[in-house]
C-alpha cells in the first residue's frame, strides 16, 4: 500500500451581501466570504490537499476561477470531482484534519454537521474528518474579521 500526505491552505475576504458557507453547510452572518466560487474555504484547502498529496496541483489548476461553469458553483461538487480526480490515478482519502480560523461566527455546535456533510461527499467515515476552530486572539486580519482561513492535512492511500 502507497501512503502519501498532503497539505492545503486556503483564504477569503468576509464582505456583506454574500452567503457564508464552511465545510459545506450555510452559516447565518451578518457577512459571506468573497470568491469565485461559494469560497467556502475549509472545502477548498481540503481539495488542496488532496490535489497535493496526489501531486496534481492545486485547485485553480483544475477549477480556474476564470472559468464561467465554476463561477458561484457549490464548493462541495469541487470536493467530490477532487476526490474523483486523485480516484483517476488510484487514490483513495484515509482520513482529513483540518482548522479553520476565524472570530466569528463561532463553529463549535456545527462541526459535527460539517463532518457529515463532507464526510458523505468524500464517501469516507464520519471519524475520518477531523475539523477543529480557532480564533486568531484578534490578531491580523482574522482577528479583525476583515476574512476567514482553513488549513487541511490529508492522507491518502493506493492499494
Amino acid at each position: 500500500m502507497k501512503i502519501r500526505v498532503g497539505m492545503g491552505f486556503d483564504v477569503h475576504r468576509l464582505v456583506e451581501g454574500r452567503e457564508l458557507w464552511l465545510g459545506g453547510i450555510r452559516l447565518e452572518h451578518e457577512k459571506g466570504l468573497l470568491g469565485h466560487s461559494d469560497a467556502d474555504v475549509l472545502i477548498h484547502a481540503i481539495c488542496d490537499a488532496l490535489l497535493g498529496a496526489a501531486n496534481m496541483r492545486d485547485i485553480g489548476y483544475h477549477f480556474p476561477d476564470t472559468a464561467h461553469e465554476f463561477e458561484n458553483i457549490d464548493s462541495k461538487i469541487l470536493l467530490r470531482k477532487t476526490v474523483e480526480l486523485i480516484a483517476g490515478k488510484g487514490y483513495h482519502v484515509g482520513n482529513i484534519d483540518a482548522t479553520v480560523c476565524a472570530e466569528r461566527p463561532k463553529l463549535k455546535a456545527r462541526i459535527p454537521e460539517m463532518q457529515q456533510v463532507l464526510a458523505e461527499v468524500m464517501g469516507i467515515d464520519v471519524d475520518d474528518v477531523s475539523i477543529k476552530a480557532t480564533t486568531t486572539e484578534k490578531l491580523g486580519f482574522t482577528g479583525r474579521e476583515e476574512g476567514i482561513s482553513a488549513y487541511a492535512t490529508v492522507l491518502i492511500m493506493k492499494s
